[in-house]
């Protein structure tokens, strides 16, 4: 610490002084004497330096906080996600519908972002307690889900959802001929 330091030098102002070292223990200020201490041990007066408090100081700020304020944080906390689909919707928007790497990301972002807040909710409202809690979650979760939709709907915009007969084909039987016919002229 900077005051043990200073005490420190104190008692070792036997040594040799260079041109540029200040003795500030030595001089007296005209303003007067401000953070003065003297060591039991010695009886040099030593100035301490400004902001320099050897005794800890406690707060006596209670430990709690404002229940107001927890609940308008929690609030922020839960309306996170609806606060973010106006920006998802942009996002999406300017990505496009084509098949590329840009349009693949953010659709991908789309999906796991929702799913990891959706999984880390007890971490997330961990220091959040009262009344509210319960509907501050359900809130938080269907932002979440509003934002999971928002990304299948982009799927499904770009075709990557298999919702037409046609995205099946691989999966249906051949059709079986159910008669055969022959004719025509014999050579």
């Amino acid at each position: 610490r900077l005051c043990e330091k200073k005490n420190l030098k104190s008692k070792m102002s036997g040594r040799k002084r260079h041109k540029w070292s200040i003795d500030f223990a030595g001089s007296s200020r005209s303003r007067g004497e401000r953070g003065s201490v003297v060591p039991a041990h010695s009886d040099l007066h030593i100035t301490s330096p400004v902001g320099c408090v050897d005794v800890t100081t406690t707060s006596d700020r209670p430990k709690d906080a404002d229940p107001n304020l927890i609940t308008k944080r929690s609030w922020d906390i839960a309306l996170g996600p609806i606060k973010q689909v106006p920006m998802n919707m942009f996002i999406m928007w300017m990505a496009g519908s084509s098949i590329s790497i840009f349009p693949i990301m953010m659709v991908g972002m789309m999906f796991f972002r929702p799913i990891q807040a959706i999984a880390a909710i007890q971490t997330t409202f961990k220091s959040i307690e009262g009344q509210q809690a319960a509907f501050q979650k359900l809130v938080f979760i269907v932002g979440n889900l509003a934002c999971l939709a928002m990304a299948v709907y982009k799927c499904q915009v770009m075709g990557l959802l298999p919702t037409h007969a046609s995205d099946w084909l691989a999966f249906v039987q051949p059709q079986q001929r159910m008669e055969w016919s022959g004719g025509g002229v014999y050579l």
